[in-house]
């Protein structure tokens, strides 16, 4: 495929014709070429709505950075699955690769020729067997390297009310390890959709492991994704006083399988400064995360400083 990034990521030679960035938070194409604020950096979150073709998924994904790097973004957040999602459970089994095989090699290139930062949530990595897999967050800085992933830690095995049984680990290898890792959008912690419901991940990576930005790639249901994707993501954003990137899965995948949508970037006072227009729609939005507002939050209520130990919620003994 012949991307139209330039080598250093700066211009296109023709115009995006799908674009769907948020007004409230994207640049006029004025505003586009000039550099964000001082002491912040742009960024974009991408909505999509992936199917069983591992190309056209690409293709879609190749569009959608190119909107970024035409926005200014230094970095670009996909979803959950972005590269494949399959007709009924377990699919995923069936192309699942190595870090190192052609799907991800390809978005390491894509990162590459168009100069940008690339999360890639939800990736199929190869399990150590061919009956599991690892649902992986993969990390692409903007010379094609992988730079860090994280294996997802809490499996999706619920009973949805009103909608469909689901059992990830039946055919997924939960992660054990937090990740976190330095990029040109500050301090990043990786996690995976279901996660979002366990709060302590999301402490361990503020007040154990720095993050700055917290990145929540999703394909969350349509039934949870009313009750409690936006509440979810900010608390997670107050209580850690971090911005929170959450590119989300949107629409129908197949006749079997729809997810909720509603792309968000939330400020670390828990404010929305990135939303889509379309809950549904496949595009970005952007916004600029500032460094000193994540400054001003933290020094204004230290709750680093007040919050107790781990240690301290111990049962004391009878």
């Amino acid at each position: 495929m012949l991307l139209n990034c330039s080598l250093n990521g700066a211009f296109f030679h023709r115009p995006i014709r799908s674009s769907h960035v948020n007004s409230s938070t994207a640049p006029s194409s004025a505003e586009s070429a000039m550099a964000a604020a001082p002491n912040s950096v742009r960024v974009a979150a991408a909505q999509m709505t992936s199917i069983n073709d591992i190309a056209s998924n690409f293709s879609t994904c190749s569009r959608l950075v190119e909107e970024a790097v035409s926005a200014g973004a230094k970095m670009i957040c996909l979803p959950e699955n972005f590269s494949y999602v399959g007709q009924k459970s377990g699919d995923s089994l069936l192309i699942a690769e190595p870090l190192d095989g052609p799907i991800m090699q390809r978005y390491c290139s894509l990162a590459r020729e168009c100069g940008i930062w690339l999360s890639l949530g939800g990736f199929q990595e190869k399990g150590p067997d061919d009956a599991r897999l690892r649902n992986t967050h993969v990390i692409i800085d903007d010379a094609g390297n992988i730079r860090s992933t994280y294996s997802k830690i809490h499996l999706f095995d619920v009973d949805v009310p009103g909608g469909a049984v689901y059992k990830e680990s039946s055919f997924t290898e939960p992660g054990k390890d937090v990740a976190a890792v330095d990029s040109p959008i500050g301090r990043l912690g990786l996690t995976v959709c279901y996660d979002l419901r366990f709060p302590e991940l999301y402490q361990q990576l503020r007040f154990h492991h720095d993050a700055q930005v917290i990145l929540v790639p999703s394909a969350f249901t349509p039934v949870t994704g009313q009750a409690h994707w936006e509440v979810l993501l900010r608390a997670r954003a107050i209580e850690t006083q971090c911005y929170v990137i959450a590119s989300a899965q949107a629409g129908k995948h197949n006749e079997k399988r729809e997810s909720y949508g509603e792309t968000l970037i939330i400020d670390p006072w828990g404010t929305v400064v990135g939303r889509l227009p379309d809950r549904l729609s496949t595009g970005i939005t952007v916004a600029d995360i500032d460094f000193s507002l994540i400054d001003s939050v933290r020094g204004k209520m230290p709750i680093a400083k007040h919050r107790k130990p781990f240690d301290f919620w111990r049962p004391t003994p009878l």
